[in-house]
């Protein structure tokens, strides 16, 4: 099992705490992860983009000039695509990009980049994050002295209103929960903040 300080909002080492092997030890599959990242983006995207092709648009009901004698190249519709205010081609429609993907390679995928941040040393244990008010400030210095000061991902173990919203109104730093991180936010993040208690959630979860 992976061995991990346990730090305070200081900074200092009160402990240390054994990771999962099934969790936090295994060998990434960097393929898995990139099918769960795809996945989340496409699953992300609106797909209300809408042009008008030359059926579409109004007026051209008239041919601008006889098929032959006058020199000009022969023309059906004046909304034919090469003319102003013509058609798109191959105009972009609404539609849905959301595709799914099996249980048990999300799960592989999580475990991957979990097991990733641990092996590349961005993977943080924080005691405990305990606020009694909306404090920015606090929040921001605690990352500062653990060294999570840059894009940054904190994993609660519950849904406390003063830490989410705290953290929420620092650029670049991001909260969740046990039950609502995903693969993309742990890889999109430079470093990974775990609350102690959530660490035993995630393992109760996924192990």
């Amino acid at each position: 099992m992976p061995n991990i300080q346990v730090v305070d909002m200081t900074g200092k080492n009160v402990g240390k705490m054994k990771l999962s092997d099934a969790v936090f030890g295994i060998e990434p599959n960097a393929v898995v992860m990139h099918m769960a990242v795809v996945n989340f983006l496409a699953n992300r995207r609106q797909g209300t983009q809408s042009t008008l092709t030359r059926t579409e648009v109004s007026g051209g009901g008239k041919k601008p000039w006889r098929q032959k004698g006058t020199g000009h190249a022969r023309q059906g519709s004046t909304r034919a695509p090469q003319w102003r205010h013509g058609g798109i081609v191959h105009a972009p429609k609404p539609r849905d990009y959301s595709f799914s993907l099996n249980k048990k390679v999300k799960r592989l995928a999580l475990k991957s980049a979990l097991s990733d941040k641990v092996a590349t040393g961005n993977l943080i244990v924080l005691d405990e994050l305990k606020l009694d008010a909306y404090k920015t400030k606090t929040v921001a210095e605690c990352l500062k002295a653990i060294g999570a000061d840059t894009k940054t991902l904190i994993v609660l173990d519950s849904n406390d209103a003063f830490a989410v919203r705290s953290i929420n109104n620092i650029k670049n730093v991001k909260s969740a929960q046990v039950n609502t991180i995903n693969t993309y936010d742990i890889v999109n993040a430079d470093k990974l903040v775990i609350v102690k208690a959530a660490v035993k959630g995630i393992e109760e979860v996924y192990a």
